[in-house]
């Protein structure tokens, strides 16, 4: 996980929502929702045992993510299906085949119209609810909705019914139906039942789940737990029946909807894209030269926007009223050739769209001033007190870090890591082979180190030219006196230098006979330990390679007919021994300066020095 991801992870929200993630190449990898995207986000990046092989897969490719604040964790559900059947992400296997969820359909033209469960939308003119997320409790619910009001069930044609004189079926004698079919209720009537029920499907369940609950409460008063039970789960039923699902609307809307968002510093404009009646798509836009009114605001965006070749919508539904809203809907009509609505509803579910987009503008915003603080605090902020810590009078700029690797005295080795401006600075890393016998002595590998580095810059080396404005070298007294030995040898006893000892985390002053000892918490003690280490992890990789080359060296080097260049080959082709030893004569000798008979030798010896083994 690198610091940016890290840094994101921290300040995620404890919140519903649906996360995106994506690869280096900016493609949408897996969409996923939560109820709680903090805990469930940082759970990928958290140990992986017990993590199945695609999720380990699949975190290994993230790269960065978003998130889309929901108002809960239905609707989370339902825009994260809306997000797979859109990007498709190659990791959301079990959700790309095009699942349908259910709803409830009603056609009101009906005489008598029935209420069923259907997995599809169709344009017949009926009224349909949902989506809704457990078809388990769709049915429940539409239990509950029977024994309140008395539909009827069947199929049957009732004008027939009416005209032939049908009886009643058996649910009409157990108060569960009100039998349409015999001619007992008028048109009128049923009507008004039926629109009771769609209110009730809209989210007005107060009436009933205050019914239920005093039937529950007699009930569990007369010792009668089961219906009790059964009760209460009812009333479960319809309040998540009730719950709003802002994310998938019934209606076949296309709009685009915009909230204007501010701080103390920066305002914003966050965009919630519907098609199909269903969220496809966020994005937001951060907005310059901002002390003017929101409508203002507002107004010159959207003009700057649509004049970017975007597809145009036949209606804008936004948080503020734009200044100019009569020659802006003209401007946009005239863009997009037919006509086009700006509203700034103030009820129902457009104005439930423009929450979702401004609470999610105002989160993106906070987000945003707390990665910038944290930015600061653990560079330019956490040298700033460094320099309070040191005795500096300026920032230094340039810093570089030194550390040595070696094992046993062998194969040592020197990195030098830059950091510029606070940040790591790679291009400008550098590494050193040991070329004196130190024998595991830190002090004289520093000084080589430090030695060479500067005689480079002397020399007018346009790969060490820059001089330092900092040195940092991992170690305590010992090494900081090798490097201060290096600075007076060139002259350079300007640049400061200081140590940073391992073992207690202290910084080592050359002026100062005691160490410094900085809170465990501080930034600059953190951006100090940030620098070592990438010091020490720079180094000790060039050590194992060169440690993996020397091995690989000295067994080629018993080998008939493998010199000096044909080791080098073969190191640059195949890295490591087991590598050369799975390979095959026509693989050996395709490398650089090798031929058949050299390639020949050395298949021989591994597999020779195989069957030797297996004999004894």
């Amino acid at each position: 996980m690198n610091e940016s991801l890290e840094q994101k992870i921290a300040l995620l929200p404890e919140h519903p929502g649906v996360y995106k993630m994506f690869d280096a190449g900016g493609e949408v990898i897996y969409v996923g929702k939560a109820i709680n995207l903090k805990n469930r986000v940082r759970q990928y990046f958290r140990s992986q045992n017990g993590m199945q092989p695609k999720v380990v897969a699949m975190v290994s490719h993230i790269a960065d993510f978003e998130y889309i604040l929901t108002a809960s964790e239905a609707e989370a559900f339902a825009l994260e299906s809306n997000l797979i059947k859109q990007f498709k992400p190659r990791y959301n296997i079990l959700l790309k085949d095009d699942k349908h969820f259910p709803y409830i359909r009603v056609d009101m033209r009906q005489d008598f119209p029935a209420f069923t469960v259907v997995r599809r939308i169709k344009n017949d003119g009926a009224t349909y609810f949902g989506p809704y997320i457990s078809g388990l409790g769709l049915k429940e619910s539409m239990s509950v909705i029977r024994d309140h009001f008395p539909i009827r069930h069947c199929k049957k044609d009732i004008k027939r019914a009416i005209a032939a004189n049908e009886r009643p079926c058996l649910m009409y004698h157990i108060g569960k139906c009100c039998a349409p079919c015999s001619g007992s209720v008028t048109r009128e009537e049923y009507h008004r039942m039926v629109d009771e029920i769609a209110a009730f499907l809209r989210g007005d369940t107060e009436n009933v789940i205050s019914e239920l609950t005093e039937k529950m409460n007699l009930a569990a008063e007369s010792l009668d737990f089961e219906r009790a039970l059964r009760l209460r789960d009812s009333i479960k039923a319809i309040k998540s029946l009730s719950e709003k699902q802002q994310a998938i609307s019934v209606k076949d809307a296309e709009l685009d909807v915009f909230a204007v968002c501010r701080d103390e510093a920066e305002a914003m404009v966050f965009a919630l894209f519907i098609r199909g009646g269903k969220v496809i798509g966020t994005e937001h836009f951060a907005l310059s030269d901002c002390d003017i009114s929101d409508g203002a605001l507002m107004t010159t965006f959207l003009r700057q926007y649509y004049n970017e070749n975007v597809s145009i919508p036949p209606e804008a539904v936004l948080n503020t009223t734009p200044d100019e809203l009569g020659p802006l809907e003209e401007y946009l009509s005239a863009l997009r050739g037919r006509r086009v609505h700006i509203t700034v509803p103030k009820r129902g579910e457009k104005l439930g769209y423009t929450q979702m987009a401004y609470e999610n503008g105002v989160d993106t915003l906070k987000k945003r001033r707390e990665l910038k603080k944290r930015e600061w605090e653990r560079g330019e902020g956490a040298l700033a007190q460094l320099c309070t810590y040191i005795g500096l009078d300026e920032l230094p700029r340039r810093i570089e870090c030194f550390d040595n690797s070696h094992i046993m005295g062998r194969d040592t080795v020197g990195g030098m890591v830059v950091f510029t401006d606070g940040s790591p600075d790679r291009p400008e890393y550098r590494r050193f082979r040991i070329k004196t016998q130190t024998e595991g002595d830190d002090y004289a590998a520093m000084h080589e180190v430090l030695t060479r580095r500067f005689k480079r810059a002397a020399e007018k080396d346009g790969k060490f030219a820059q001089l330092p404005d900092l040195i940092v070298v991992d170690g305590g007294r010992g090494q900081l006196n090798a490097a201060l030995r290096v600075l007076d040898d060139f002259s350079l006893t300007h640049i400061p230098a200081i140590g940073l000892a391992e073992r207690n985390e202290d910084i080592i002053l050359k002026e100062s006979p005691e160490p410094l000892s900085l809170p465990k918490n501080s930034p600059a003690l953190h951006f100090l330990e940030r620098i070592r280490d990438e010091a020490h992890r720079f180094a000790i990789s060039y050590h194992r390679s060169l440690r993996q080359k020397n091995a690989l060296y000295s067994v080629l080097s018993s080998i008939d007919g493998i010199g000096e260049k044909r080791r080098r080959a073969l190191f640059s082709a195949f890295v490591t021994l087991d590598r050369i030893r799975a390979a095959t004569v026509d693989e050996l000798a395709a490398a650089d300066t090798m031929n058949r008979a050299a390639a020949q030798s050395v298949y021989d010896y591994f597999h020779k020095k195989e069957e030797k083994n297996d004999e004894v």
